[in-house]
């Protein structure tokens, strides 16, 4: 098993939770992983312990989840994040790094990308778009709106095998541990920030669709589109104008999977993702 280490490091007046996977390899090649809304860096346990065979990697805590401190004034928005990336690639003196980022983490990777940073080798764009469908944005505030409470870690789990039966039972499971932290009564409850569970608290203002289009049309390096099969966030046409704009970017469809590949298909979507890199 590679060598893992938690570590913390404060940012812009917060304090951010990072997993630092030491690599096999010698003078091993950067990976920085950004999960997706509710997720957390242990969300990418799994994928981290095969990429760290041939990559240092790194899976950051994004502010308002995991362990990383909740913004006070519930500054959330993709340029946040942004910032957050570019502090955290400084102070850790990252010059060369290639990026993963899932969902919402990628959609703070096409912004970040967008600034063309030097050091930057590869991107890969987990079912994410500037344009999503509103059947998958529905499903996100149902899901968020249902009760964050739970009795038990199983109680919650059970709740979300029932949302979704796709992915492999253990590494769903694993996922649900460590998105749970105890209350003051016993019970658990969701780490990321309430703020992102009553939308009308966020402050940060989102960027429009089409600042988001100019900011795929401003990535330069070699880039991986993955999409989920089944995904009801990323339709088919949207993903086709993605590809067409970024100059060299390839695109891959993971057979049977929803929007979260990585959860519903670890093996496929680890296979692309290294392949690719």
């Amino acid at each position: 098993m590679s060598r893992v280490t938690d570590d913390l490091i404060e940012m812009r007046g917060l304090r951010f939770h990072y997993r630092d996977w030491e690599s096999s390899a010698n003078n091993a090649p950067i990976l920085i992983l950004l999960h997706g809304f509710s997720g957390h860096a242990r969300s990418w346990d799994s994928f981290a312990e095969t990429a760290s065979k041939r990559f240092r990697v790194l899976a950051l805590d994004q502010r308002g989840h995991g362990e990383s401190d909740w913004s006070a004034d519930s500054q959330y928005g993709a340029h946040e994040m942004k910032e957050d990336l570019n502090c955290f690639i400084r102070a850790l003196d990252l010059k060369a790094y290639s990026l993963v980022g899932l969902s919402m983490g990628g959609t703070v990777a096409i912004h970040f990308a967008a600034q063309k940073p030097e050091g930057l080798q590869r991107l890969v764009i987990v079912d994410i778009a500037p344009e999503l469908a509103t059947t998958g944005i529905r499903a996100i505030q149902q899901g968020v709106s249902q009760g964050d409470v739970f009795e038990t870690i199983d109680e919650a789990f059970e709740r979300a095998r029932a949302a979704n039966s796709v992915p492999p039972e253990d590494v769903h499971f694993h996922r649900v541990r460590h998105s749970l932290m105890r209350t003051e009564d016993g019970n658990w409850t969701f780490k990321f920030d309430r703020a992102f569970r009553q939308p009308h608290r966020l402050t940060t203002r989102r960027p429009s669709v089409q600042e988001g289009w100019d900011a795929v049309a401003g990535i330069v390096v070699p880039t991986l589109l993955i999409r989920g099969q089944n995904s009801n966030l990323l339709a088919p046409e949207i993903a086709k104008k993605f590809v067409d704009l970024v100059d060299d970017c390839e695109f891959a469809e993971i057979e049977g999977s929803g929007h979260s590949v990585p959860l519903d298909k670890p093996e496929e979507f680890r296979d692309e993702v290294l392949r690719f890199l």
